[in-house]
């Protein structure tokens, strides 16, 4: 933390380095390249509490907060999920009232990375009503943790991310008056903003990681001999060192297109189909990396000092995290035919031909999505169609590199092997069907009882 790190988040006129999205992404790699855990912290500081303070807090109260940033190392955190309520976080019951300038803030929040450390919390409740009930709409507050007020009732013993404390936290705080962030509209926008924004930045955290993976597999699989042949002369190692590189490639295309469209300046309450897809795609290929560069490498993964093991486990909750990949899957698809509907299309490839993060993808994919959309799928086909449409915007980003000058061998590999992905989701799509699952397995379920019947 000596060389102040998370001022890349923070704008000049506050004593960081500017705010600018691609060195809050290079800083993110570098971090994640280390230590996947570390660059997550600088994550949680930057996208969760520096960049939404910055956006929506009060002028006095943001020079404030950022000088102690600069001065002290500081650290901030977020707020949202309830125990009853984590996924479903309209539905929160943490409220607050109107009290001595300020407002009072009650309830409990647990699994907020950086429990117990962070001097500063954006805490999320709403608006307790004069009949008892709670208000619809989503208010956030700065609390200064010197203040007290929020207890640290059991920290976790999570399963991976060592570094980073998770816990549940009872809040019974005061913030003053001015501590409250003020949004442009209604306070469901702002956290819409605040979400999309950290998800777009998803990438920084995944791009070192896929890199460091990039590198140690490709070292190991040209060092390590089997049966008479280095690794990589085998056909399936060179499979998963493709997919590996391709993830790489894809990433390296999502961190162009954040820098370049998440700027702080811009609301990004509406961009729901380019964040949900970044963070859900990209967390799946983290997770798939990982996978391969444990299978590649062996039992040596299986040591607690190696990465491989490590990479498993660090990198699997960022697919539940801020936002359920499963659920976020679904939600790109309802986006997508909400839009078709407005717009009167019917025909996917028409849709995707004319939307502007699929146009230059659509036409590698033509003769897969060349039909007309059931408005009624199952949710489990709005999942998996969810990430085909998810697949295909990485595709667009890809392509939009190359025509950078990114590394071709590395561009066409990638499209190759989405475009393969992509099928196989369609193919899913069309032949999925409803099963229901077995509500109950009695007797009749144990195998024991059938030997030698």
């Amino acid at each position: 933390m000596q060389c102040n790190p998370l001022g890349v988040f923070i704008e000049k006129q506050h004593g960081g380095f500017g705010g600018e999205v691609d060195e809050c992404l290079s800083m993110l790699e570098v971090s994640s390249y280390e230590s996947l855990p570390l660059s997550l912290m600088m994550g949680i500081n930057g996208a969760l509490f520096i960049q939404p303070v910055t956006r929506y807090a009060e002028k006095h109260v943001t020079a404030e907060i950022m000088e102690r940033f600069n001065r002290d190392q500081a650290m901030g955190g977020l707020m949202i999920t309830e125990p009853g309520y984590g996924s479903d976080a309209l539905h929160m019951q943490t409220s607050y009232r109107n009290e001595n300038k300020g407002y009072h803030i009650s309830g409990i929040k647990h699994w907020a990375g950086l429990t117990g450390w962070a001097d500063y919390w954006l805490l999320t409740a709403r608006k307790r009503k004069d009949d008892g009930g709670l208000a619809r709409d989503i208010d956030f507050f700065i609390h200064d943790t010197r203040n007290e007020g929020v207890e640290v009732e059991e920290y976790f013993d999570n399963l991976g991310l060592y570094m980073l404390p998770y816990g549940r936290n009872r809040i019974d705080a005061h913030v003053p008056e001015s501590y409250r962030l003020q949004p442009a509209s209604t306070g469901i926008k702002m956290m819409l903003d605040m979400l999309h924004r950290s998800r777009l930045q998803f990438p920084g955290m995944a791009m070192g990681f896929l890199r460091r993976i990039m590198d140690d597999s490709l070292r190991h699989v040209k060092t390590r001999n089997v049966g008479g042949k280095s690794l990589f002369q085998y056909d399936q190692v060179k499979e998963r060192i493709v997919r590996i590189q391709s993830w790489f490639t894809s990433c390296s295309a999502m961190c162009r297109y954040t820098s370049e469209h998440a700027a702080i300046t811009r609301d990004l309450s509406l961009e729901d189909v380019s964040a949900n897809s970044i963070k859900s795609v990209v967390t799946d290929m983290m997770q798939d990396a990982a996978q391969s560069f444990l299978q590649l490498v062996g039992a040596n993964g299986y040591r607690l000092d190696h990465m491989a093991g490590k990479g498993v486990i660090d990198s699997r909750p960022f697919q539940i995290f801020e936002g359920s990949n499963d659920i976020l899957y679904q939600q790109i698809t309802e986006s997508v035919q909400k839009k078709m509907r407005k717009s009167g299309l019917t025909n996917l490839y028409d849709y995707l031909s004319s939307s502007e993060l699929t146009s230059q993808a659509s036409e590698y994919i033509k003769k897969y999505t060349n039909f007309s959309m059931d408005q009624n799928l199952s949710q489990r086909k709005q999942v998996i169609l969810g990430k085909m449409l998810g697949y295909t915007v990485s595709m667009n980003m890809v392509i939009q590199l190359g025509e950078r000058g990114f590394h071709s061998q590395l561009i066409h590999n990638t499209l190759e092997v989405l475009t393969s992905d992509i099928r196989n989701l369609m193919e899913k799509v069309h032949h999925t069907k409803d099963i229901p699952p077995t509500e109950s397995v009695d007797q009749d379920g144990n195998w024991f009882g059938f030997v030698n019947a």
